[in-house]
């Protein structure tokens, strides 16, 4: 099946860059050059993941990403900005959006962040009814897996926890759910006193 990425960014010149990335990793591309169109061409097209520009005419990133995860909690959402303020990062996440880049992209690089956000995306639609049973939620299981596929090491959950707006009850029970699964390995780091900690990746 065909994969189609939604390109949202108002500059001609970065749309075009984008789509010769995505056309060149073969994937179909749709464009909005604003909040407004974007929110209507994924109504309409139903993309498997979006990549996000933050400022926009007609609704910035912010507004349209938390528009899309309205009717839609589980498509990829990259934001791609030249702003690289913590904070942007911070709220881009918590309005639902699953990767964050700084412009210039490379190539490589966003075909790697786009095959494995679509990795996630895929793993998590096939599991939606195990999901339903266990009280795991779609989106927040996408978030927390996306954010280990990104990190080089094993990481704790406090760790997680500090990236992602995710208590640290939630995060610990969404790894035991991956480890149940045997989809995280659980990594015991010990130190001088006291109990080991406990650092996680995805296998």
């Amino acid at each position: 099946m065909s994969t189609t990425i939604l390109v949202v960014d108002d500059n001609e010149g970065i749309r075009y860059t984008l789509k010769e990335i995505c056309q060149f990793a073969e994937w179909n591309v749709i464009e909005a050059v604003s909040g407004k169109d974007a929110i209507a061409l994924f109504e309409k097209m139903e993309p498997d993941l979006i990549l996000m520009d933050y400022h926009l005419p007609n609704g910035d990133g912010i507004t349209t990403t938390k528009e899309i995860r309205k009717f839609n909690v589980h498509v990829p959402i990259i934001v791609l900005t030249v702003d690289e303020r913590q904070e942007v990062a911070d709220t881009f996440m918590k309005a639902g959006a699953t990767d964050f880049a700084l412009k210039p992209i490379k190539a490589p690089d966003l075909i790697s962040r786009i095959r494995l956000n679509l990795k996630v995306s895929k793993l998590t639609e096939d599991h939606i009814s195990a999901f339903v049973d266990k009280g795991i939620k779609q989106d927040t299981l996408m978030s927390i897996k996306s954010y280990l596929l990104n990190q080089e090491k094993a990481i704790t959950i406090d760790e997680i926890k500090n990236a992602l707006p995710i208590a640290y009850q939630t995060v610990h029970r969404y790894l035991n759910y991956l480890e149940g699964r045997g989809e995280v390995e659980v990594v015991s780091q010990y130190g001088k006193k006291g109990r080991p900690k406990n650092r996680y990746r995805l296998i």
